[in-house]
């Protein structure tokens, strides 16, 4: 590629058997009315033709990554490793990008020279229903984004995410240990050193597949402790979020009938040293931590402004 100007931005794409999906996904890249950028796709093993789907595609601006790597975020890592570009964002296989997603972007970055990382606004799409996943715009603070992320009062999800190649080095990466709410926890470790942008540009489509692990109805609890082991400060800080959150989808899945999930999901939390609440705990939890929660979105509303439905 010698000769060419240097991309401005790398966009990163893990994909695993989403032949369909992904071609999609690199098409709404190359229809971007930016031009100057590089998408890494890194495939992890695919064995459903992905790569000669892909090697039709005729854009030198278009790298294939081919291996068997350690799942998702380790494909992300090796694409934040190859990326030449000096902002960094990504796009989930079975995602897409709306034309203006990439030019948007850049022009955040270039307006404000210090901002570390920026979440943008999405569409969730789930069959043939379309929901509007909107944050209202905000510059916040280092301590700001973590009291939002802990009481997930913004809208996340990977393709959402844009941030300094710097930066992502500097905090290291993905975690390669979490499957689950890797993008939370991705964020949170952000939180110690910078604060984010929110935009309410919707810039993207969220497909919700099958086979997306977001998109699991057990797991939750698991996942959940997993994040309080890598951050436990969250239960020293925050002491009735972890077991809000816990009671929360336990109360969901009985109230959908989901019994067996419901008891599961008990277990999973006993049996977690970073949890390990008694129903007691648990219904004094879901108490106090949903009118803590409550209570940081009234302050973001009242900062803010109204996040819009």
């Amino acid at each position: 590629m010698s000769g060419e100007a240097a991309p401005l931005i790398t966009v990163i794409t893990p994909t695993h058997n989403r032949r369909s999906q992904v071609i999609r996904a690199v098409e709404s890249v190359l229809a971007q009315t930016l031009t100057r950028f590089e998408h890494i796709v890194v495939d992890d093993g695919s064995t459903d033709g992905t790569a000669a789907g892909l090697a039709q595609i005729h854009d030198p601006r278009l790298i294939y990554v081919g291996a068997k790597w350690r799942g998702a975020n380790a494909a992300r890592n090796a694409g934040i490793e190859r990326a030449r570009a000096p902002i960094v964002t990504f796009l989930d296989s079975d995602d897409v990008y709306l034309p203006d997603r990439l030019e948007r972007t850049l022009a955040r970055f270039d307006q404000n020279p210090s901002l570390e990382v920026l979440i943008s606004s999405y569409v969730s799409v789930k069959g043939h229903r379309n929901a509007k996943c909107v944050n209202r715009e905000a510059l916040l603070d280092k301590s700001t984004l973590q009291r939002a992320l802990v009481s997930q009062t913004i809208f996340i999800a990977g393709s959402a995410i844009t941030a300094r190649h710097a930066s992502l080095l500097a905090i290291g990466g993905y975690d390669s240990d979490i499957t689950r709410m890797q993008d939370r926890e991705l964020l949170l470790r952000f939180a110690h050193r910078s604060g984010a942008l929110l935009s309410e540009d919707i810039d993207w489509k969220k497909y919700n597949s099958e086979n997306s692990i977001s998109g699991r109805r057990d797991g939750y609890v698991e996942a959940y402790a997993n994040l309080i082991d890598k951050h436990p400060y969250i239960a020293d800080r925050y002491p009735d979020v972890p077991p809000y959150m816990i009671a929360r989808q336990i109360i969901a899945d009985i109230l959908k009938g989901r019994l067996p999930q419901a008891f599961s999901g008990y277990l999973a939390n006993r049996s977690s040293k970073a949890l390990g609440y008694s129903l007691p705990e648990l219904a004094r939890g879901y108490v106090v931590g949903r009118r803590w929660r409550r209570g940081c979105y009234d302050e973001f509303r009242a900062k803010y402004g109204a996040r819009p439905a």
